[in-house]
């Protein structure tokens, strides 16, 4: 089924992230069942017209919906909404997540799960996942130095890691919570950081490599530590911020 290209999305107040703010919105209307699994998108110029954004804002947010398992896109097809992930009634807005407070508040939150996550990556892990991990942090590296968007890798590894338990909560609240889990979509990171962006993102892209030789030598108590070392630094930057 094809939604009508004048009710699928609602535009809603300009978000401080344009992308983001698209994200949010596609993402409500498909946990609502406004959209439903199988319905058809509008298509890149109807969401342009609607939201009065780019076209490289929207390829950014559907990019990003489709890393967090929301919808897939058929090239020369079209991109259609899967069945959300989770569901029950756990509640997380990421309209909620604005402050550095709240921030500080969700990286609590997955430095526990994700830790865990990763030494059971470690150890449950398929040479797919772990190929699947390795493009994701190529593309992070193809970002970084072309400028283009690290949200969408970044998010894509820590989601990929959480699939790799074998576990499938980790994976449904790693979905769940989306690429509002990166700090950088509420907040200027590498601001709070005191250095520039490609310094703060160079940084972060070395420590997703810590993480990932530890889980493809299948330590589990290495990859552990790695996590809990990224997640905590990000942590402490904000903090010190503060």
């Amino acid at each position: 089924m094809t939604v009508p290209a004048d009710t699928s999305v609602t535009p809603r107040r300009r978000p401080r992230n344009l992308a983001q703010g698209l994200v949010e919105s596609i993402t409500e209307r498909i946990r609502a069942g406004d959209i439903r699994p199988g319905d058809k998108l509008p298509t890149e110029s109807e969401i342009m017209r609607q939201f009065g954004v780019s076209r490289t804002v929207v390829r950014e947010a559907l990019s990003r919906l489709q890393a967090s398992g929301l919808v897939e896109t058929h090239h020369g097809v079209g991109t259609y909404a899967l069945e959300p992930s989770g569901g029950g009634d756990f509640r997380v807005d990421p309209a909620d997540i604005g402050t550095v407070r709240d921030i500080l508040v969700l990286l609590e939150l997955r430095i526990c799960l994700e830790s865990e996550a990763a030494g059971l990556a470690a150890a449950r892990r398929s040479p797919e996942q772990l190929l699947e991990m390795k493009r994701a942090l190529d593309a992070f590296k193809s970002a970084l130095d072309s400028g283009g968007d690290t949200v969408t890798p970044d998010f894509k590894f820590h989601l990929l890691v959480a699939q790799s338990t074998d576990n499938r909560y980790f994976a449904d609240l790693m979905s769940h919570l989306g690429s509002a889990i990166i700090p950088r979509t509420r907040i200027n990171s590498a601001k709070f950081a005191h250095e520039d962006r490609a310094a703060y993102l160079a940084r972060v892209n070395l420590e997703h490599e810590d993480i990932y030789g530890a889980i493809q030598r299948q330590d589990a108590e290495a990859a552990r530590a790695a996590m809990r070392t990224h997640l905590s630094n990000s942590r402490e930057r904000l903090r010190r911020a503060q």
